[in-house]
């Protein structure tokens, strides 16, 4: 994919601020993974900051991994602040369908906002797509090849792009599919890995206006990450370690020669 390469560079060049309302399992680890390849994470949550914040932004990732009513209100009044500034915005719709609560609270934030880009596993992405309320927690009771048909038809409605993560990442904008098929098994095992490719689609579309194109080079970072920690690692501890080192090193030379892309 034509301009993949040099995202990663932009991000470094640029130090976009990225502006994350996430929840207090991944904070610490997603801040590093954004600090790691180059972008400025910022944690907001707080009503009486998150317009000026986004305001200075150059985007706003929101992730309900962890709800409670006032990040719900934070989350709403964001993402309105985001559509009315044109800020680009990635949503994680972490756990919808497990609850009545959380997918009352995605469909809130979408109808206020539609988002950018949407990335979820393939069970909240079905769920979002309203042809399945199986979901169990953050973990998908889906193969990601079945969410395609309902990320298709997500994407049209919402005129956006869906990223599907698993094995294989899905990016779907309209009939525009992409798939990278970097990563290791172990990353299923460290917590926040989902949480932190939305961080990183995050940092990629704060410089890259084509979101099709910024989504494909955030999974391509991630998983490329987690192939090359993967090699190193004895379990989900030194994992954890070698993934953001990896994140680190990592460089446009080593996303052309290492991506594993079909279009």
């Amino acid at each position: 994919m034509i301009g993949i390469e040099n995202i990663l560079h932009n991000i470094s060049v640029k130090n976009p601020l990225v502006h994350n309302i996430t929840n207090y399992v991944v904070m610490n680890s997603t801040a590093n993974a954004l600090l790691a390849i180059g972008a400025s994470p910022v944690m907001a949550h707080a009503i009486e900051e998150v317009e000026d914040m986004v305001s200075i932004a150059s985007s706003l990732v929101i992730n309900m991994g962890t709800l409670s009513e006032k990040w719900i209100d934070s989350m709403l009044l964001a993402a309105k602040k985001a559509k009315e500034s044109h800020t680009p915005f990635v949503f994680d719709p972490v756990g919808i369908g497990a609850s009545t609560y959380r997918t009352q609270t995605a469909l809130e934030i979408i109808k206020i906002a539609a988002p950018n880009v949407i990335r979820g596993n393939a069970s909240e992405i079905m769920a979002l797509a309203q042809l399945t309320h199986n979901t169990k927690g953050v973990d998908s009771t889906i193969q990601t090849e079945d969410a395609v048909i309902g990320a298709i038809k997500l994407s049209k409605k919402l005129n956006n792009t869906i990223v599907v993560s698993g094995a294989i990442d899905y990016i779907i904008t309209g009939d525009v599919i992409s798939k990278i098929s970097n990563g290791n098994a172990l990353m299923t095992k460290v917590t926040g890995m989902g949480c932190t490719s939305t961080s990183i689609i995050g940092a990629c579309m704060a410089v890259e206006p084509n979101m099709h194109l910024a989504s494909t080079a955030a999974m391509a970072i991630m998983g490329i990450a987690g192939d090359r920690a993967g090699k190193m690692s004895k379990g989900p501890g030194s994992f954890q370690v070698n993934f953001t080192d990896s994140l680190y090193l990592m460089s446009d030379e080593i996303i052309k020669k290492e991506i594993k892309l079909d279009e």
